[in-house]
């Protein structure tokens, strides 16, 4: 190979790898919102149950966590189950706890900005958010999810904004409060 060819073959390499070089990382995620307390697995159940989750469903938990609501949802009522967490040492934690609970193929987590992400797939919404926050969520739930997606929060209601926002049912489970609206929220 003649030093011109080698000369040629490496200005094409460099030029082959300039644009890889110059494109940006993707912007980290913020902060996450709240810390992570993960529901109390009675809970958990009583939220499926409220939101009567069946094998047809998608259930999107926005604030995943350890993943135990789409878990939960995949292995009790075979349904499949979508975890969003800003967080990526909860979509770890997640993905473990996924791989022991052997329903890999219903359940994924994604490391997401829950704000940014699309949900319009999801039949039940689970929430364990801060009252700010629900109500900050209500606008994208009625814009992305069809009429009558079930939306179910435990410990928070959606009436932070002053707004009565009247739950179709509220229970409580040992003095845990859940609460179940249907989409769309007024």
């Amino acid at each position: 190979m003649t030093a011109r060819t080698m000369a040629l073959c490496l200005a094409l390499v460099i030029g082959a790898l300039m644009p890889l070089t110059a494109q940006q990382a993707p912007a980290p995620l913020r902060s996450p919102d709240v810390i992570f307390v993960p529901t109390p697995q009675e809970v958990v159940d009583a939220m499926l149950k409220l939101a009567k989750v069946t094998k047809d469903d998608i259930v999107y938990d926005l604030g995943s966590g350890d993943g135990r609501i789409p878990i939960t949802a995949a292995k009790v009522y075979g349904a499949r189950g979508v975890g969003i967490d800003i967080d990526p040492v909860r979509i770890k934690e997640a993905g473990a706890n996924l791989q022991q609970a052997n329903v890999g193929g219903l359940v994924k987590f994604l490391n997401q900005d829950l704000f940014a992400t699309d949900i319009s797939e999801a039949t039940v919404v689970t929430l364990y958010l801060l009252p700010s926050l629900n109500v900050k969520l209500i606008p994208k739930l009625n814009k992305e999810l069809k009429p009558g997606t079930r939306i179910v929060s435990h410990a928070f209601d959606m009436s932070q904004d002053g707004v009565d926002r009247k739950p179709i049912e509220t229970q409580n489970i040992n003095g845990r409060t859940v609460y179940f609206w249907r989409t769309p929220i007024q």
